[in-house]
């Protein structure tokens, strides 16, 4: 990146670390179930919900629970479960329509971070009827108040039950965005570790190394506070104590209930202090090839953690005392070695592979390209790049045939 970028980019995020601790961010109020929702949505004067999901989640009928709660309570309730996996502008508009069929006045997203996803736009776009998904993107676009929302997370790792950001793709072009305003942040997060029992070993895996990324890339970052560096670190101990049982044994209560707080606490984390590349690059390609966000992260993280070199070590090596990998004695470059390489022998235990097989040469710049545009300059990264030096990454994930053609 040229020198007159990066003062740019620095500069930009300067002002808004300086303008942190007054900017109105808050934490969503906590749940332990879903039984408790009824008189959670009575108390807001609401009585129509429409709740938001996926194909996977209705047939597993994690939703039952929730719904016998709220048919016990006499409320009325609508089910949209046609969310995919990056969630797109049409099931957006397809849950909207719900919505405004049923008068709804209440929205539950169920599910995983695409579920969370849908139900932030839908409540932007019910606020916000003549203005498309596309005009919001970027930050500070919505301004109004939502229905009242609440997040139920099925899954361990996106965080998006505690941020500020709805990440969808454009349907017609496959364009990956983020909208990011502080309507969007859930009146309410549900951490009911029952609700992610069912939760197979490999999803457990990648959605648990994506709460990790959220940790790892809020802690690195240079526009990190106090209450930002703490939750990252509860995260970063939580996840490496719990993650390997949780895997293993996906019926262990108690660490499924400690993975719920790790991916909470590495959402208030990244909510103010944000990301960096992994997710930028991670972005470009689920909107592109629909690969799974978790599982992209989970491939990229280690790799961009090296690329960062010297800039990231003494940082790394706070994080590898947290996961009980070092101690304050430890060189920093020999910390955070260990703490990267305690990352790839996880996705070795775990079954990650190191690539991505959907990456076509031909793609990179314009993929590169997308994550240029998303990072920078926001993302108050270690080390800047531009989008040329940002290929590097998504040649990385090649496959080692197609990468020497």
């Amino acid at each position: 990146m040229n020198q007159a970028r990066k003062i740019y980019c620095r500069a930009f995020q300067t002002v808004f670390k300086i303008a942190l601790p007054v900017l109105p961010y808050r934490k969503p109020k906590l749940a332990g179930s879903v039984k408790a929702l009824p008189e959670i949505i009575e108390k807001h004067k609401c009585s129509r919900v429409l709740i938001i999901t996926d194909p996977g989640i209705q047939k597993l009928k994690l939703t039952a629970r929730l719904e016998h709660a709220l048919k016990t309570a006499g409320m009325f309730y609508c089910i949209y479960a046609k969310t995919c996996a990056n969630p797109t502008t049409d099931n957006v508009y397809e849950a909207l329509e719900l919505y405004q069929e049923n008068a709804c006045d209440a929205i539950i997203g169920f599910g995983g971070g695409s579920s969370m996803d849908c139900a932030k736009a839908v409540g932007a776009r019910a606020v916000k009827p003549r203005q498309s998904l596309a005009k919001m993107k970027g930050i500070l676009k919505v301004h109004k108040r939502l229905p009242l929302l609440i997040a139920v997370p099925t899954t361990a790792g996106t965080g998006s039950e505690t941020t500020l950001a709805a990440v969808i793709t454009d349907a017609q072009t496959r364009h990956k965005y983020a909208i990011n305003d502080f309507p969007l942040i859930p009146r309410y997060a549900v951490l009911d570790p029952k609700v992610t029992l069912s939760l197979p070993p490999f999803i457990t895996a990648t959605t648990g190394l994506d709460a990790l990324t959220h940790a790892v890339e809020a802690y690195i970052g240079r526009s990190t506070l106090s209450d930002t560096r703490r939750d990252a670190k509860k995260a970063v101990r939580l996840i490496f104590e719990n993650l390997d049982t949780a895997y293993r044994d996906g019926q262990n209560i108690e660490a499924r209930k400690n993975m719920l707080k790790a991916s909470f606490y590495a959402g208030c984390a990244f909510t103010k202090s944000y990301v960096g590349y992994v997710h930028a690059v991670a972005h470009s390609l689920g909107g592109e090839y629909n690969v799974p966000h978790g599982l992209a992260n989970a491939v990229l993280l280690p790799t961009v953690l090296e690329h960062y070199g010297p800039a990231v070590y003494r940082k790394l090596h706070k994080l590898a005392i947290e996961a009980q990998l070092a101690d304050e004695n430890t060189p920093h470059k020999e910390a955070a070695e260990a703490f990267i390489q305690a990352i790839r022998d996880m996705k070795q235990r775990f079954g990650i592979g190191n690539t991505i097989p959907e990456i076509r040469e031909e793609d990179i710049p314009k993929l590169s390209h997308y994550a240029d545009k998303e990072a920078n300059p926001l993302y108050p990264v270690p080390v800047l790049m531009n989008a040329e030096e940002l290929e590097v990454f998504y040649r990385s994930l090649m496959e080692p045939a197609c990468r020497d053609s």
